[in-house]
């Protein structure tokens, strides 16, 4: 059973009406993310951020060693290659973080008012989150990330997955999460899960999924891609 993860918390200037979970990547904490929510909170005065740390996990990457992460990894080098993937630690993640969508929904923020995303490891939780859930989100967001379980995705998927707007960004000199795992999780999204790849310069479509490739961009964001995804965020949430 999971746990409930700590987080931080930014609350809107005005009445909450809509709630964005965002996941940070391994080794980091809910405060990397936090400048970015500081940096929208003006853009979306009724939306409130949690922005969750990961539990303190030994890393086989890291030589065993304990660092925040949403789950095990061993690699770089077979990201899409789901024999890989710490299938366990994966679902544990996606449970807590569906008890963080659980308590928004309590709070009384329809689902559909709820947007779930996440970089590089966190992206993996809230793409699958989104995926296998029952929830019907107002949306996912993944910045430099990839499809994680991929042999299993369509057996986990719901009905409904293809509707849920998603918008992904990734850094075409992305040395962790290396541009053609990304290119390859939106093939999948795209042709086994049924999502429509959105033509480039539309900003958003429900049902529809975005992939915005940012040029020479490393494992990180930027301030393009930030602008990018708020003008996502702003249709996402009407």
């Amino acid at each position: 059973m999971a746990t409930q993860l700590k987080h931080l918390k930014v609350l809107p200037k005005e009445a909450h009406t809509a709630t964005i979970i965002f996941l940070h990547g391994l080794g980091d904490s809910g405060h990397g993310w936090l400048p970015v929510a500081k940096m929208l909170w003006a853009s979306f005065p009724n939306v409130k951020w949690i922005l969750p740390h990961a539990p303190q996990i030994p890393i086989t990457l890291n030589g065993g060693m304990t660092m925040p992460g949403w789950f095990d990894l061993s690699s770089l080098d077979n990201l899409t290659d789901s024999k890989y993937d710490d299938e366990r630690g994966i679902l544990s993640s996606i449970d807590a973080v569906d008890k963080l969508i659980q308590n928004e929904v309590d709070a009384g923020i329809p689902e559909n008012k709820i947007i779930l995303g996440g970089f590089s490891q966190g992206g993996v939780i809230s793409i699958l989150t989104a995926l296998s859930s029952r929830r019907k989100l107002g949306g996912v967001v993944g910045l430099s990330t990839w499809v994680g379980l991929n042999h299993k995705v369509e057996e986990i998927k719901s009905s409904h997955c293809n509707e849920i707007p998603i918008f992904w960004g990734h850094g075409t000199a992305d040395p962790v999460v290396n541009y053609a795992y990304g290119q390859q999780s939106i093939e999948l999204l795209t042709k086994k899960l049924g999502f429509p790849l959105l033509p480039p310069g539309t900003t958003f479509k429900r049902p529809g999924l975005r992939f915005e490739s940012y040029q020479g961009l490393p494992h990180s964001s930027s301030p393009q891609e930030i602008d990018d995804l708020k003008g996502w965020l702003v249709e996402a949430l009407k």
